[in-house]
């Protein structure tokens, strides 16, 4: 009796032994979410570069996603009556003005989720230089109040083909002025 718990106490021991690793060191390869980082790291950051709020619903190469770019209170200090959106010449995706649209938006959060609240009205332009680079023109038809509302530019496109960073660059035009001035950048990432 005394032997069949010995033997028995060391087939347990030889289990858990030999078990116990296996599971601990098998368990990071059945995480299947990935950790998004909230760090944003510029080579040459300098203080007239200002980071703008975005949100993405997709960010794997090649599938349909839904961009949207926030305009937030503090990033607007006048009325604006012209949003120009630079695109990366390297965000090579199909634009086209159906899928493109500026909306008041509720920035989604833990409990909310992002959601355009009231389409506005504008006018949309797709620009593409000689040089390939593509920019966005939206002409709101009323001029957008430097009030407590967020606004948005969103882009309903594929994602390309190519993983990576990608900045965008938007420039607006305050009501009074003739020029547009810059508002500040989004970074997004493909996977």
């Amino acid at each position: 009796m005394l032997k069949n718990k010995k033997r028995l106490s060391l087939n347990l021991k030889m289990i858990r032994f030999f078990i116990i690793p296996t599971i601990l060191v098998s368990i990071p390869f059945f995480n299947t979410h990935y950790a998004k980082a909230g760090l944003e790291f510029q080579w040459n950051e300098d203080s007239s570069y200002r980071r703008l709020k975005w949100f993405q619903k997709e960010d794997k190469k090649k599938f349909r996603n839904t961009i949207y770019f926030f305009l937030r209170p503090s990033d607007r200090r006048t009325d604006i009556l012209k949003i120009n959106l630079a695109i990366p010449k390297t965000f090579k995706s199909t634009l086209k003005n159906e899928k493109i649209s500026f909306c008041k938006v509720r920035i989604g959060g833990f409990e909310n989720r992002t959601k355009c609240l009231e389409d506005i009205p504008a006018d949309i332009e797709i620009n593409t230089d000689e040089s390939g680079l593509r920019s966005l023109d939206i002409y709101p038809y009323s001029p957008i109040p430097s009030n407590k509302d967020s606004y948005a530019i969103v882009l309903k496109v594929f994602n390309p083909k190519k993983s990576g960073l990608y900045q965008f660059h938007s420039y607006g035009q305050p009501k009074g002025k003739s020029f547009s001035s810059y508002l500040g950048s989004w970074t997004i990432v493909i996977d």
